[in-house]
């Protein structure tokens, strides 16, 4: 397998490491890379200067996989990067990494649906936001 590198993400976040964040083994729980993977999708879904979900819509996730390749220590932060893999009529796939200290902790793949927020329903994506969202491949 190859070196997967914080560079090869188009989309880069960074978290702080929270004391709270630890468990009894000492190294950051396995329950938070979620939390810092939400920090990732949040920063490119939400960002009040560029919204992607149409009006009335919201984001939410269809599926999420984590593989968990090293332990996360405190004191410190991580890095996220997350990228597009590719995008459907109302979805897209996003792939994310978490980095501390510049080696690659955890991977991630997700699959992120467009809801209309009144049906409850998918929706499709805007050429707008498949135009944006391209750009992250």
């Amino acid at each position: 397998m190859s070196e997967i590198l914080l560079d090869s993400f188009p989309l880069q976040s960074t978290d702080k490491l929270r004391y709270g964040d630890t468990d009894r083994q000492g190294h950051v729980n396995n329950a938070v890379f979620s939390t810092f993977l939400e920090t990732g999708r949040v920063a490119a879904l939400y960002d009040p200067e560029a919204p992607l979900a149409e009006p009335g819509c919201t984001f939410v996730i269809a599926r999420l996989t984590i593989d968990f390749l090293a332990e996360i220590l405190w004191p410190g932060d991580v890095q996220i990067g997350t990228r597009i893999a590719s995008v459907g009529r109302s979805s897209m796939h996003i792939e994310q990494a978490i980095f501390q200290n510049g080696k690659c902790v955890a991977t991630s793949q997700s699959v992120i649906v467009q809801m209309d927020e009144t049906t409850r329903k998918s929706r499709p994506l805007s050429a707008g936001c498949v135009t944006q969202v391209e750009a992250w491949r």
